[in-house]
């Protein structure tokens, strides 16, 4: 069963990779979309900070879910799901003023808290 569910992931990374979005796609205006912003990225865990000033955060969005993978060796956020904020701007449910992720075709924002990590990003595409 385990080999069938990463077959099923392999083969759908791969339409969605096959299928990326060009860079004025709105991610909530599709099911599937993987898109690339770049800007500065940071990662705080455990007291240590990485930051990176030229970094990138591919986004992939299958139904309603998202994943965030940074660049630059820093951990991945999986499984985020969004409602509209207005003005074509999505924020996470579950964010709030102090944890939040805000996406729309341009623009990624982000400053989440979870489980004593904490990442940042201020990227556009």
């Amino acid at each position: 069963m385990k080999s069938l569910l990463k077959i099923f992931g392999v083969l759908m990374l791969s339409i969605v990779v096959f299928t990326s979005c060009s860079d004025d796609d709105d991610p909530a205006d599709n099911d599937l979309f993987v898109g690339t912003y770049n800007g500065s990225i940071s990662f705080l865990k455990d007291g240590e900070t990485k930051s990176v000033s030229d970094g990138s955060v591919t986004v992939a969005k299958v139904g309603n879910k998202y994943n965030f993978a940074f660049s630059d060796g820093i951990e991945n956020i999986t499984g985020i799901e969004f409602k509209e904020d207005g003005d074509n701007m999505y924020i996470n449910i579950g964010g709030d003023e102090t944890s939040y992720i805000r996406i729309n075709a341009s623009t990624l924002k982000m400053l989440y808290i979870k489980d004593g990590k904490t990442w940042t990003a201020n990227c556009t595409r």
